[in-house]
């Protein structure tokens, strides 16, 4: 497998946050094979599809708990497909707060982070604390 800088930066992010959690150190077995997925995939993984993956080595509550972890530490991101379903992807920079949008293919059902930023608008009086935007159409592969 060729290393993108995505995925270098991926690694690293991964191994920091096995180093220490709470004063102990934990990289437990759901965590690396849940971490090798989002390795392997450029894509974004529905939660369905991940415990699916997943079943015969662990299960989903364990699934559910390691994503946590991951999400918490800022390793992956999740967002709302258009079927309601939570999705989740690795973090592409060092900017893991940034906000980009998704893209959905109604076609074969792929989702993937499309890569540029956009700045969430002040709301006057308002407290914004996230936003997502879903794009929705046909893939280059279904077109």
């Amino acid at each position: 497998m060729q290393l993108s800088c995505n995925n270098i930066y991926f690694i690293l992010l991964l191994q920091l946050c096995s180093i220490k959690f709470m004063g102990v150190i934990r990289n437990t077995k759901a965590i690396e094979e849940l971490t090798s997925l989002f390795l392997d995939n450029e894509k974004a993984l529905s939660v369905v599809e991940i415990v699916n993956k997943l079943s015969s080595k662990m299960n989903k509550t364990t699934v559910y708990r390691a994503l946590k972890r991951l999400e918490d530490d800022e390793v992956i991101h999740s967002f709302i497909d258009r079927n309601g379903l939570k999705c989740y992807a690795k973090n592409r920079k060092s900017n893991k707060k940034e906000v980009h949008p998704h893209f959905h293919c109604k076609s074969c059902g792929t989702s993937i982070c499309v890569p540029f930023e956009y700045e969430i608008p002040s709301y006057q009086n308002h407290k914004i604390e996230s936003a997502q935007i879903l794009l929705y159409g046909e893939c280059n592969k279904c077109l």
